[in-house]
């Protein structure tokens, strides 16, 4: 089977996938964001984005200037605004929404399953006028904030209900990270009905459990370290390591939550410093490289009837300079990292703009040295 033939099975095993998922719950998603800083204080926000269907994601930009109405439970609208900051980034299903990117103003918000412990806030019909849904949480901030203390302040005056998202007839479960070009960052997340929004000083974003439940688990790896240890001794008998790394033997490599966490943590920090942004933004492709998932490694259930099995893989990896205003992405199909900078657009422009990022990867012979 080629390539092109490969890509165009899995367009439709995905296509099938997604039918079959229309009355039931989607697969868990699987991503993991991280932050790194250059020496020259340029931050960057990256992650990995997994799902066991295709999400049909491309590149979008919001102008500034666009209307905008959410969706409020039961088929009602909701929250009504105009675009106040032009915003760039990931879509999902082809919809005018943002589930990771960032805006002119270097604010960056990222989408996160949170399954098992997202429970939205009460809503009651007055409430329509401030309601948001889950999946458009990351648009509203993008579209309307510069900071992250205006994102705190701003949660206050809206409602996040448990509404179904009409395309998998289910309420999505999200938390959700905030960055700004300073690094400071915080994570929302909604639980039994109350907002919480945590602090985030390392910059690290799994699933689920709750974040500072991530954030006291780390206290059992106290013993990591990333220089190799000394050889001990058991009585007479001198063990050895097997060789470099044994300051980290013993670290999760599984692809739960948790041991992702861990590892990014541990990743994000023990990297050289990048001197530049550029160079800070393929850091983190790098780093993220640890938290690809093959498809097949991570599955959902068994079989359906038709033999179809649904895995999480990692669809896709983003990665959001603040300082720069350049969102990049690669996909599965398609390792080469593309990118494109908002600076060099028409934030006016009339309406929203898309880049695809489709296609196949490209496997070229090298060329011999002149």
């Amino acid at each position: 089977m080629s390539r092109r033939q490969y890509s165009a099975t899995r367009r439709l095993l995905s296509a099938g996938l997604a039918a079959a998922i229309a009355c039931g719950p989607v697969p868990a998603m699987a991503c993991t964001g991280i932050r790194i800083v250059s020496a020259d204080e340029a931050v960057i926000r990256a992650r990995t984005m997994e799902f066991g269907i295709d999400t049909q994601s491309n590149v979008i930009l919001v102008p500034r200037g666009y209307a905008r109405t959410a969706t409020a439970p039961d088929g009602a609208e909701g929250k009504t605004w105009t675009t106040k900051y032009a915003a760039l980034g990931m879509n999902i299903l082809n919809e005018n929404v943002l589930i990771d990117g960032l805006n002119e103003k270097g604010l960056s918000v990222g989408a996160f399953y949170f399954p098992g412990y997202a429970g939205y806030q009460d809503y009651a019909a007055s409430d329509a006028g401030k309601a948001v849904a889950p999946w458009e949480l990351g648009t509203y901030i993008l579209e309307n904030f510069a900071t992250v203390d205006e994102v705190r302040a701003g949660l206050q005056e809206i409602v996040v209900p448990a509404t179904e998202y009409p395309a998998w007839k289910m309420v999505p479960p999200l938390h959700y990270i905030v960055m700004e070009p300073s690094g400071t960052a915080l994570v929302i997340e909604y639980v039994d009905g109350t907002l919480n929004v945590h602090d985030n000083p390392i910059g690290v974003i799994t699933n689920s459990p709750n974040f500072d439940w991530h954030m006291t688990n780390l206290n059992n790896y106290v013993n990591m370290t990333l220089q190799n240890v000394e050889p001990n001794t058991l009585g007479p008998l001198k063990v050895d390591g097997f060789g470099q790394g044994t300051g980290l033997l013993g670290i999760p490599g599984d692809f739960t939550p948790p041991s992702r966490f861990v590892r990014a943590a541990i990743f994000q920090y023990g990297v050289l410093k990048s001197e530049t942004s550029d160079d800070a933004v393929l850091e983190a492709f790098h780093i993220l490289n640890n938290f690809d998932i093959p498809r097949g490694v991570a599955r959902d259930g068994e079989p359906d009837a038709n033999g179809n099995i649904t895995v999480d893989y990692t669809q896709w990896t983003a990665a959001s300079d603040l300082e720069n205003l350049r969102y990049y992405v690669r996909t599965y199909d398609n390792s080469a990292i593309r990118y494109v900078d908002l600076s060099a657009e028409t934030l006016d422009a009339a309406d929203i703009k898309v880049w695809p990022v489709g296609g196949d990867e490209s496997v070229e012979p090298l060329a011999p040295a002149k």
